[in-house]
Order: C-alpha cells, then sequence, then structure tokens
C-alpha cells in the first residue's frame, strides 16, 4: 500500500477520492469537486490517500498550524475493510505530522479531530464500510487516546448555505496527557478552521460568543 500525496485536481486519484468521499459521507460534508483546487494547492493543506493495486482504499486530509502547534484531522475514510487502512493512515499521519513539528522546532502539542455521535446520529449508512461505523471510529479514537472537549458542538456546512451541522462532537488528542484545553484555542482554531466558510449559521456564531467567555474546557472519555 502506498501513501501518496494528492496536489492537483486534476490528479485522477483525486476523481477517485472525490468519489469515495461521496460513497462514504453526507452531502452537507463533501465539499464540490471543482472547489477542491484552491485546498490541493494549498502547501498547508495535507491530502494523501492509500493506494492500493491501483485504486484509492482510503485517504485522509490534514493541517499542522505552526502558531498553535496543532494538528486538524479533516477526514480519515476507510474504502475497504481487512486491508488494515485505518491503521496504515493513522501511523503515516503522524510520523508526517511529527516531522512537521520537529521542523518548527517544536513537538507536536495535540490533534483536533470532528467525529459522529452514534447516539445523535442514526441515519448514515457511510457506505456500509463497516469500519467508518461512528460507534467503531468513536472506539478507535478512544484508543488512540482522542477526547471529547466539553461544549455543545455545531459546525457551518460544507455546502456554504448558511446551514449548521450538528451530531458532531469536537475531540482532541493531547499528547501530553493533559485533561483541559484553553478555551481560547478552541475558539481562535475554529474561526481559522472555518474562515473557508462566510455563511455562517447564527448558532456557531453563538458557539464562538460562548467560548470567548470561557477559560479552560474539560477533556472528557468518550
Amino acid at each position: 500500500m502506498n501513501y501518496t500525496r494528492i496536489s492537483n485536481i486534476k490528479d485522477p486519484l483525486f476523481t477517485q477520492m472525490h468519489q469515495l468521499m461521496q460513497d462514504i459521507f453526507p452531502p452537507e460534508e463533501v465539499l464540490e469537486f471543482d472547489l477542491w483546487k484552491e485546498p490541493l494547492e494549498d502547501p498547508g493543506i495535507r491530502v494523501f490517500v492509500a493506494v492500493h493495486d491501483g485504486k484509492v482504499v482510503g485517504a485522509t486530509e490534514y493541517r499542522y498550524y505552526e502558531d498553535f502547534n496543532v494538528a486538524m484531522t479533516d477526514f480519515t475514510i476507510i474504502g475497504k475493510a481487512g486491508l488494515g487502512v485505518g491503521p496504515f493512515l493513522a501511523n503515516k499521519r503522524q510520523q508526517d505530522l511529527n516531522e512537521l513539528a520537529k521542523a518548527n522546532g517544536q513537538e507536536l502539542s495535540g490533534m483536533f479531530a470532528e467525529i459522529y455521535d452514534p447516539y445523535k446520529v442514526k441515519n448514515h449508512e457511510f457506505g456500509g464500510i463497516k469500519p467508518m461505523d461512528p460507534f467503531v471510529r468513536r472506539e478507535v479514537l478512544a484508543h488512540l487516546g482522542y477526547k471529547r472537549i466539553d461544549f455543545t458542538y455545531v459546525h457551518p456546512s460544507w455546502n456554504n448555505d448558511g446551514e449548521e451541522v450538528t451530531g458532531l462532537d469536537l475531540c482532541f488528542l493531547p499528547m501530553d496527557g493533559r485533561t483541559e484545553i484553553q478555551a481560547e484555542l478552541v475558539k481562535v482554531f475554529l474561526e481559522r478552521y472555518y474562515t473557508v466558510l462566510p455563511n455562517k449559521p447564527q448558532s456557531w456564531i453563538k458557539m464562538i460568543n460562548e467560548l470567548a467567555g470561557k477559560d479552560k474546557l474539560q477533556l472528557v472519555a468518550f
């Protein structure tokens, strides 16, 4: 299995990856094909696919924020069970992020991720791929050390229509074993992360304003 970076919308592997995203994720979670041009060309956004026998069987997108010294896992897709795609992507991503942090003179302090709450979201089949089942993914993240950030989370729809997306938790993987996170870090991270979507729902704006009035947020087990 090869870990291959995609940086051009014309890459045939991207066509396979985008189709895989459509097969796995609900429509409001998938950015339109043509809108991927700039993100793929952005050196700070790292999109890699797992390629097995010439076919994309998994993918991950993530980014490293030098000034925050944290990473964000945008998504992880396992397109086929039984190949060890999940561990392969997780290990390769971690190696890459460690190298990026080292080049920044740091040790990575942690990584954000969004995860569906399976007790709230019951109607997503995620392409019928069992490793993508929210219950399974949540257990995997828990074993990796991720914790749920203890606040009510919403995010703007990637359709950029001003609608909110609920049923997810924002999580954080602390590399130093901490049990809390600065609310200001969460706030400024989310503001930067969703800059690309100008149409924010009022519930998101309210959430951001509430974070501004808090000091620390607890990191709790799933």
